[in-house]
């Protein structure tokens, strides 16, 4: 831990337990710097309780106080900043700033495919578990369960380490899998993929007709059932009085997982650049932000029309950062969660192993899944379409379930 590298990254270990661990980054800024490493430590499971952010336009120096978990792996942590931190030798060049969306790194497509002997509850958070331990990321995914309770499972991964196209690698994770599954494991594959395979991945082309885009919608509604709009009040305010050459905003809401990638990722759509920020999550669950920002021209949003609609959005991102429902395909019950996409390509992370861990704490069996990409209200979503068992669904009341997934996924859990 706190391995000093150019002092790029400066991971500080907590002094002592229930303190938190320290990471700095100083390094050339770059447009949605701060979104790509708030993504990162999401990616890791840690949560942001304070955080400071500036920048002259040229350098920025960030510090983030995060609460992580005891088998956090700091060095590999890191690893992940620094990639995607601007190296100091590309900034000796005119341009400080790369590309506002600029597209991540294609990286090779992986089948894995695997036969299990019967189906039981957690099986599919287990694999989701190993796959994210290996830093194996999940594309798409179909699970079927036939008529006799066997599995078959297809796996569409991309390797982080770039390393799955070697024997090894590919050995590694199938250890892994046997391992964690045991007996039930009668087979497991691993090959790469052309484009063409990968494309057919995707899901189906449409979404069920009782989805309507109300689900969807980029505004907050009037009102709400539960009272959930009452119990978590935000509130998002513009000042220009403050700072001669940039906007303040102002947020007050209830703090939940990812909330600062989620104002971050939600800016960089915006081509909007914090030049300085400070965030701060109190005991009582409440986050407070406080960022000066400017445009992409570098000037302040002095247009109300502009103000106006980035408030909205923060308000919408803040309230409502992925979508849940329950919906009946047929006499079936099927759950669907939709996970809004960067314009970078890059979708929130760890969503479906929140989703699966939600489902196993539920006691409810999935009898398929379906992972794909749809515009909808102009806008790109992972959806995730999964059909729960029948005769478990019927144990848990729909609501409960609804509920408890959207609980994991906030972090309320």
């Amino acid at each position: 831990m706190g391995i000093l590298r150019e002092d790029v990254v400066v991971i500080s270990p907590a002094e002592k337990a229930g303190d938190p661990t320290v990471i700095s980054v100083n390094c050339p800024d770059k447009t949605g710097l701060g979104c790509d490493l708030c993504r990162i430590i999401l990616l890791f499971g840690l949560s942001i309780s304070r955080g400071d952010f500036s920048t002259d336009g040229k350098w920025c120096y960030i510090v983030l106080w995060v609460d992580g978990k005891t088998d956090t792996r700091w060095d590999l942590l890191e690893k992940r900043l620094l990639e995607v931190c601007p190296s100091y030798f590309s900034t000796s060049g005119i341009d400080y700033y790369r590309p506002v969306n600029q597209q991540p790194k294609q990286l090779d497509v992986f089948l894995l495919k695997f036969w299990c002997s019967c189906d039981r509850k957690g099986l599919l958070h287990d694999i989701t578990r190993v796959l994210f331990d290996l830093e194996l990321t999940i594309k798409r995914v179909k699970v079927s369960t036939t008529p006799d309770g066997k599995v078959m499972d297809l796996f569409f991964i991309t390797d982080t380490r770039e390393l799955l196209h070697t024997k090894e690698r590919q050995s590694q994770t199938i250890l892994h899998l046997k391992t964690a599954l045991g007996d039930i494991l009668v087979s497991c594959e691993i090959e790469s993929v052309g484009l063409e395979i990968t494309a057919c991945s995707q899901g189906t082309l449409f979404l069920p007709s009782t989805i309507t885009e109300d689900m969807f919608s980029l505004e907050l509604p009037a009102r709400h059932p539960g009272g959930l709009l009452a119990s978590n009040p935000i509130s998002v305010t513009v000042d220009n009085t403050l700072s001669p050459s940039h906007t303040l905003i102002q947020i007050l809401c209830q703090d939940h997982k990812g909330l600062i990638y989620d104002t971050m990722r939600t800016l960089k759509d915006y081509n909007i650049q914090v030049s300085y920020g400070r965030f701060f999550a109190n005991r009582k669950g409440g986050c407070e932000l406080d960022l000066f920002i400017v445009q992409a021209d570098g000037k302040k949003i002095v247009d109300r029309n502009k103000q106006n609609a980035l408030c909205s959005r923060l308000r919408m991102e803040l309230w409502c950062p992925l979508r849940a429902a329950m919906v009946s395909r047929g006499p079936d019950t099927e759950l669907l969660v939709a996970n809004p996409v960067e314009l970078s390509g890059r979708g929130r992370p760890l969503v479906f192993h929140d989703i699966t861990l939600a489902l196993k704490n539920l006691n409810t069996q999935i009898f398929s899944v379906e992972i794909g990409r749809h515009m909808i209200c102009d806008r790109e979503w992972e959806v995730y379409r999964i059909l729960l068992d029948e005769g478990d669904s019927c144990n848990v009341p729909r609501n409960k379930i609804e509920e408890g997934v959207r609980k994991m996924l906030m972090g309320w859990e």
